[in-house]
């Protein structure tokens, strides 16, 4: 059942659950909007297998080339965002974010091209942008007219990936950052504070636009709306619903926590419309991120889902599976950027996979849908890496350890922005079917030492009977000590950016 916007009003008003209206048609849905029920929810296997997924974040804050946020800072004097608007479009009092999406083409998107050069590179998962703090649909949205059939490309971004994902056996995601727009995208009602502009309201404040600028309220910060209005709580879920309803995606991304009950509604929605989905087996994921110290990204509680980490990864093995995402570069295309090495993204994969992790990855289009040289490049790299060692990434759990090398305090989270690069002394492992994957995170200027298979160690107690270097025929000389295997450093390297050993 589909909510009415004079019902759902009403509900919320009243204080009672939006979802428990949503599912009325169904008899004792499993999963009701409380934590403790939502804390049914167990990630499904095939989230546990893929590992690895490529991400289109991909919307009209992208058209200028200028990165992150654009949105939001075009209309704070003093940015970098800012600047280059008044230069290149002018005065955000007349020429606003409403006039920068028809610049966002995507006038030489070829969709399968992408989806088939990702899946290559060894992408199992797609996800596709849904919306962003901007509050611009990159669906054929039912409530909200600004969005990309409309406007922009005037083409279904989202309902086209999907298809194409799906008929190329990729489980396909989307993502949603609404929850931020009522606070973060409300600097469009301010004015200069200084200069020739000085006290010129930006085009925000033209009621003509209110359904996309907001209407007039206090909060201008940039994290979840913490004092959201009815009218946004109902936009937020019939607009998140219609997304899941359309697309009835295998991962569902939100950017931050739960947004309070409102959020959980749409959790619960979540899960009970999946397992309608799959007779009755709940295969959805649905991501959280955890509630910093002092933050105010939403609520979080273990369990009610699969932790998303956005460019950070943990310093051990999880019990439970999680999510770390990550870009290239910025989440949105930035002219001139320097993008992350391909080692860096590869050495990232190996350990966040060694933790119980799986690992999604922006990669930033351009306006017009393509990608630049040196992205094609580094998937160039991606592709060639996965294609000899996939094997030991796929399917795969982790091991009793994690590895050995670099390591911070147990319980730390760590920054992939500030980290240190791995180097040939970082040791990580994977293990399936009995086997052991013993990945080098570099080419090995001497012997590779393996404390952990020490036989003292007592971790691995089986015989090792045979090592194998996977893509190379080359015989693997070794040793085992009380203290440790000693591999003996192969002749020749069987590729770039890390080596892989099978154990058995």
């Amino acid at each position: 059942m589909n909510l009415t916007r004079r019902n759902a009003l009403q509900t919320l008003a009243a204080g009672l659950s939006v979802s428990r209206l949503a599912m009325a048609a169904d008899e004792a849905p499993k999963f009701q909007p409380e934590w403790e029920s939502l804390k049914q929810y167990r990630c499904p296997e095939w989230f546990r297998d893929v590992k690895f997924g490529m991400w289109a974040h991909w919307g009209p804050q992208g058209a200028p080339k200028q990165g992150d946020w654009y949105a939001r800072n075009m209309y704070i004097q003093g940015t970098r965002q800012y600047d280059y608007h008044l230069k290149h479009y002018g005065h955000p009092s007349t020429f606003g974010f409403k006039d920068i999406i028809p610049l966002w083409t995507a006038k030489n998107w070829e969709p399968e091209t992408l989806i088939r050069r990702y899946k290559k590179a060894g992408a199992r998962y797609f996800a596709s942008l849904g919306v962003h703090c901007d509050n611009f649909d990159c669906w054929n949205s039912k409530h909200h007219r600004w969005n990309a059939v409309n406007m922009g490309p005037k083409r279904d971004i989202v309902g086209t990936w999907c298809k194409i994902a799906r008929e190329n056996d990729m489980k396909f995601a989307v993502s949603e950052h609404l929850a931020w727009s009522y606070s973060w995208f409300n600097v469009n009602k301010d004015a200069d504070a200084k200069g020739p502009y000085a006290g010129v309201p930006y085009d925000g404040n033209d009621p003509q636009n209110q359904d996309f600028y907001y209407e007039p309220h206090a909060e201008r910060s940039a994290n979840f709306t913490q004092h959201p209005s009815d009218s946004f709580k109902l936009s937020w879920f019939s607009r998140i619903q219609d997304l899941i309803d359309q697309y009835r995606p295998d991962l569902v991304y939100t950017d931050g926590g739960v947004f309070g009950q409102i959020g959980r509604d749409l959790i619960a929605y979540y899960y009970n419309a999946n397992m309608s989905w799959h007779k009755g087996n709940q295969e959805g994921v649905y991501t959280i991120k955890y509630q910093r110290p002092g933050g105010n990204t939403g609520e979080y509680q273990e369990g009610a889902g699969t932790r998303d980490m956005e460019r950070t990864v943990l310093s051990e093995i999880s019990p439970e599976p999680f999510h770390t995402d990550m870009c290239l570069g910025q989440w949105q295309y930035f002219e001139g950027f320097e993008y992350k090495k391909s080692r860096d993204v590869i050495h990232t994969l190996i350990d966040v996979v060694s933790k119980n992790g799986t690992m999604l990855l922006s990669v930033p289009q351009m306006p017009d849908g393509t990608l630049d040289s040196q992205e094609e490049s580094i998937l160039d790299d991606i592709t060639k890496w996965m294609a000899g060692n996939s094997e030991a990434i796929y399917s795969t759990r982790p091991w009793k350890k994690f590895g050995e090398g670099q390591e911070t305090a147990a319980g730390a989270v760590i920054d992939l922005r500030t980290r240190k690069p791995l180097t040939a002394t970082d040791i990580r492992f994977t293990t399936k079917g009995g086997k052991l994957y013993v990945f080098c995170l570099g080419w090995p200027e001497k012997d590779i030492e393996v404390r952990a298979l020490g036989s003292a160690a007592g971790l691995w107690t089986a015989k090792i009977s045979h090592i194998r270097l996977l893509g190379s025929e080359e015989k693997i000389k070794w040793a085992l000590s009380p203290e440790r295997l000693q591999i003996t450093r192969p002749t020749h390297p069987p590729g770039d950016f890390a080596i892989t050993f099978e154990i058995s």
